[in-house]
């Protein structure tokens, strides 16, 4: 008796495990979790169908809520510039494919900010079962446990999480600082610089280390040009045409 009551006992542990693994979010650094879903596209798998593109999962609480709805449009008015920097979209919720189908022809005929009408490319996943939010953290159960939050998934070419950011349901999202967010992770792994706080593209970047030795200033002063540094902690690397003759160096 005593045998079966931890055999059983040990079996509600590793389920009990099982789920909250399920539930966990996954964590920057970790490999993006792969779904298939119906879609406005067909049936997806993200995100692999996506191949060495970068990816943004966005899920959203409901189709046609007004929020959401402004989100959508924002984006299909970006896909070009999202599509600049090798990004593919794909939005989620817990609303099914024929709702999204309903939801894409109704925005789709909106003229949003005196833009005229946006087609929306992107796909639409259908995840009425909530497998994908549940795999993504996307129910938060204190707000709903049905609904998703509003939730940006960062994920690079080899499908590796690189940005999480979530938001309530009652907020919209910047889609300027998501793309802003991707412009700097893209020029920190192709460069290995750092970004400072309110960095935007173009603005100088940011070495985490001196930037050269005596020896090496010596071979090619020029570097001296190259970089400048406020304190003794903070060196920044200069980017184009940017001139900092104004900052004075400690």
């Amino acid at each position: 008796m005593k045998k079966l009551m931890l055999t059983f006992l040990a079996t509600i542990l590793f389920l009990g495990v099982t789920v909250a693994q399920k539930n966990q979010i996954p964590l920057i650094g970790s490999h993006a979790p792969s779904f298939t879903a119906k879609s406005t596209n067909g049936t997806v798998k993200f995100p692999d169908d996506f191949g060495k593109d970068w990816k943004i999962l966005f899920s959203h609480p409901q189709d046609f809520t007004p929020v959401c709805s402004s989100e959508l449009l924002e984006l299909a008015y970006m896909q070009k510039d999202f599509d600049r920097l090798g990004v593919k979209i794909a939005v989620i919720s817990t609303d099914d494919v024929d709702q999204h189908n309903l939801w894409k022809a109704h925005l789709e005929e909106l003229d949003y900010k005196g833009r005229g009408t946006q087609k929306i490319n992107f796909p639409i996943l259908d995840d009425s079962k909530a497998t994908a939010s549940k795999t993504y953290g996307l129910l938060h159960e204190p707000t709903s446990s049905n609904k998703d939050i509003r939730g940006v998934f960062i994920i690079d070419s080899e499908n590796t999480v690189r940005s999480i950011n979530f938001y309530p349901m009652q907020v919209g999202r910047n889609m300027k600082e998501i793309m802003r967010i991707v412009e700097a992770l893209q020029t920190t792994s192709q460069t290995k610089v750092l970004t400072p706080a309110n960095w935007t593209k173009g603005d100088d970047v940011m070495v985490p280390y001196f930037p050269y030795t005596k020896a090496q200033l010596a071979a090619n002063p020029a570097l001296e040009k190259e970089y400048y540094n406020v304190g003794n902690r903070m060196w920044f690397k200069k980017v184009g045409n940017n001139t900092q003759d104004d900052v004075k160096k400690d």
